[in-house]
């Protein structure tokens, strides 16, 4: 008779090629790597975030980390491999991050870029650039047309983001080209810069050019008579490795190149800033029209009070920020402790 060991050795070598089959096959979706997709804190880049994570998702596994920060935060993000790509425009790559004159193309900046593993690719389609706006009626009462129309102009209130303030290609280099140094910006956050326009609190901000509250509050874009600001074309900014990584996460990725147009980016803005909806939800329009393109009109998804104050990175944030702080304590108390103990020792020792 056969024993009972021949018989288990026997059918496992005929199941052997079966399992090993099956485990072939199940290995590349249980091991397939997720694409960390980043943005920074400001609409467009959350759409953009949501855009580019709800393309490649369904493909392959994406994750969108939104409203990591400023560009410095998503560029030391992106060295570190923290994410892997991240929505940027090509003026603030040249001068930001890489400290560039001009308009360098994409090649320039691709050579720029290699020493620290990153490149820059797919460009999407629009240029977002930078811009100072007025009310209409203050630009009618006081003839302003052009940037340099300030300078005659000291005792205007401007209220300018932090990040343009302290940024090369912001208010340092446009003040200088424009004899501005009389003019003292206020710090603004860009949430509340419109409000507070509109609201008469200051009379100049800095914009995107595709924001989608400049035509709601009747405001009026200076022109750049002098070329300072470059072209802010909106591409990707990823890791050098990423399309060799994610496959197919990156063709999607791929077929959204130059399908995004000022028209349809400030239809997404106008989804989100004005009717209320989720950045998701603003993102999704552009998959929900024939065309790709988000001009039509969608029934909208209102946003409730507490859906726009609980945003969906404030927790993320809460903790961020909770960790900082009680670090700082704990390091402080630490640090008196220690001088406490060291001061008593002495004190002890100069008794003895």
């Amino acid at each position: 008779g056969t024993s009972p060991l021949w018989t288990a050795c026997a059918r496992f070598a005929l199941l052997g090629p079966v399992l090993a089959a099956l485990l072939a096959h199940a290995a590349p979706a249980a091991t397939a790597e997720v694409l960390k997709i980043g943005s920074k804190r400001f609409t467009e880049s959350y759409i953009l975030g949501e855009l580019l994570a709800q393309a490649a998702a369904r493909h392959a596994p994406a994750e969108h980390k939104a409203g990591m920060g400023n560009t410095a935060i998503l560029y030391a993000a992106l060295r570190a491999g923290s994410i892997d790509v991240y929505p940027e425009y090509s003026g603030t790559i040249a001068r930001e991050i890489l400290k560039l004159e001009g308009n360098p193309g994409l090649a320039e900046l691709n050579r720029a870029l290699a020493s620290a593993g990153l490149a820059a690719s797919i460009p999407l389609g629009f240029n977002n650039t930078y811009a100072l706006g007025v009310r209409e009626e203050l630009a009618a009462r006081l003839g302003l047309r052009n940037i340099s129309d300030l300078a005659v102009h000291p005792e205007l209130r401007l209220g300018l983001s932090q990040e343009f303030i302290a940024r090369k290609d912001g208010w340092p280099g446009l003040s200088q080209t424009y004899g501005l140094a009389s003019i003292s910006p206020t710090g603004l956050d860009h949430g509340l810069a419109y409000e507070a326009l509109a609201g008469g609190r200051v009379d100049l901000i800095d914009t995107y050019s595709t924001d989608a509250k400049i035509a709601r509050y009747r405001i009026r874009l200076l022109t750049d008579d002098r070329g300072y600001f470059p072209r802010y074309d909106t591409l990707l900014l990823h890791r050098v490795d990423a399309p060799r990584r994610f496959p197919q996460q990156w063709q999607a990725l791929r077929a959204l190149e130059g399908k995004i147009d000022e028209r349809t980016m400030i239809r997404m803005n106008a989804a989100a800033e004005i009717e209320g909806r989720s950045f998701a939800q603003a993102a999704s329009l552009y998959f929900q029209q024939p065309s790709g393109s988000a001009g039509g009109t969608a029934s909208a998804w209102p946003r409730g009070f507490f859906e726009v104050l609980f945003a969906p990175d404030l927790a993320r944030l809460t903790r961020e920020h909770l960790l900082l702080v009680f670090g700082s304590l704990a390091a402080s108390i630490a640090l008196g402790v220690s001088l406490v103990v060291g001061g008593a020792s002495k004190v002890w020792l100069a008794r003895a």
